[in-house]
């Protein structure tokens, strides 16, 4: 059965149309995970500490690649649901060109700033050096990288979520392949671990990248780019949550990963680098399937059809709190089975990992409704309200709690942060679907 963006939607209907999604950013957060198995079992435990802490800013700048999918994808989704085919399939093309050129632009000044951004966040000798060395590596791939985040949005408004997946799977599994061949066969160490992502990272930009570009039979299809100035400033308007989101988490990652130094030493950067990989897998829930609905909300938003929207918020919210305690639970009981699969060759970094763990695992309970919050004002073009949580949420809360609770719990202080600012954020989340509740009529 095919579900189009015009459907009325069931819970069925609603979790089989994001059921890819949630999939694909599950994949892309497992084969992450097990980038970092393979460096921290085959290659050691400064190189797993050196990818953790030089990983959050590659991933501050592969952001623009989230704001031009998710800004984008609402603004071509709102223009398919007013009827106007053509104008989609402009405005597809031009973000698609646009990004690709500023992952060029990016990538080049990465590769530059790398070596003293590594040393300002407080790097130095070995961890640096590897810092430096696995990054180059990762940057040459950077155009790619944006290009799939962002085909990643492009595939749901084009009908063909599905196809998103398997291409995600795709890049996955040559990672997960290259991974095992370029650390435990091949000894290449840090540079075999960076060389698989960064190739899985290129499959995944240039298989989307040759189906939007043939015919097909979906909603979209690459054609001669026309700038739209325009559009685009409302794109990265609509989509400035997602980018501040990321950027914001990248830079309290910063943050988190120079508090550990000090409290903690490498231990606590390598036990962060574990409950990250984790956290990655558990959010990737959350942003999976608010990333899946977000163009159906932009369709019957654009199309004006209230009753779909209030219907839409109503189970979205349902599945969102069904989905954290899940997640809590589940966190609770694997707490002590993944952190032995990740550090156990240290009884002292082991022990550490699991109380983090515990600690950490509270804030699933109240990140979905911040997450789903977000992607549910970005999908109405209100990229404000949208902008606003997602600052609130990852720099202004997690900031003030990363710095003012270990002066009071020490090293449980920084772990227990994020429960801290994600039900602050939830709050305010709460408070706005309130507040414009009668103003878009869901």
């Amino acid at each position: 059965m095919n579900i189009q963006l015009s459907d009325h939607f069931s819970y069925r209907r609603l979790l089989r149309f994001t059921l890819p999604s949630v999939v694909m950013m599950i994949f892309t957060s497992v084969y992450g995970v097990v980038d970092g198995l393979f460096v921290s079992n085959f290659v050691g435990q400064t190189p797993f500490a050196a990818v953790n802490f030089i990983t959050p800013f590659l991933m501050m700048l592969g952001a623009i690649g989230f704001m031009l999918g998710t800004g984008g994808s609402a603004l071509i989704s709102k223009t398919l649901g007013m009827g106007d085919n053509d104008k989609a399939q402009r405005l597809f093309s031009m973000f698609v060109y646009i990004a690709f050129i500023l992952g060029i632009v990016l990538s080049a000044v990465g590769i530059r700033c790398l070596r003293p951004v590594a040393a300002l966040l407080g790097a130095q000798g070995q961890l640096l050096e590897d810092c430096v060395a696995y990054g180059r590596i990762i940057l040459l791939a950077l155009p790619f990288l944006l290009l799939q985040f962002e085909f990643q949005s492009f595939f749901i408004t084009a009908e063909k979520p599905q196809l998103g997946l398997v291409s995600t799977v795709i890049a996955g599994v040559t990672n997960m392949i290259l991974d095992a061949l370029l650390t435990a066969v091949f000894p290449l160490g840090l540079a075999g671990a960076a060389i698989a992502t960064a190739s899985s990272q290129c499959i995944g930009g240039i298989l989307p990248l040759l189906y939007f570009s043939r015919k097909n039979n979906s909603l979209l299809r690459l054609r001669r780019p026309q700038l739209d100035g325009k559009a685009f400033l409302k794109a990265c308007t609509n989509g400035s949550s997602e980018l501040l989101s990321n950027i914001s988490m990248s830079l309290v990652a910063m943050l988190y990963n120079t508090q550990l130094l000090h409290y903690a030493g490498e231990n606590g950067v390598a036990a962060y680098g574990v409950l990250m990989y984790i956290n990655f897998v558990f959010l990737s829930v959350f942003i999976g399937y608010s990333v899946g609905v977000s163009p159906v909300i932009g369709y019957h938003f654009g199309a004006k059809n209230h009753s779909e929207l209030r219907n839409l918020r109503r189970k979205s919210l349902t599945v969102i709190l069904v989905s954290a305690v899940t997640m809590f639970a589940l966190s609770q009981l694997l707490a002590v089975p993944l952190s032995r699969v990740f550090v156990g060759y240290s009884d002292e970094l082991y022990r550490m990992t699991v109380r983090g763990f515990r600690l950490f695992s509270f804030s699933f309970l109240f990140a979905g409704i911040s997450i789903f919050g977000s992607a549910f004002f970005t999908a109405l073009n209100n990229g404000l309200i949208s902008a606003v949580i997602a600052f609130l949420r990852t720099l202004v809360f997690e900031v003030s709690a990363v710095l003012l609770l270990p002066l009071i719990w020490d090293l449980d202080g920084i772990w227990a942060s994020v429960t801290v600012a994600e039900l602050a954020s939830a709050v305010i989340t709460v408070i706005c679907l309130i507040a414009k509740k009668k103003h878009y009529q869901y």
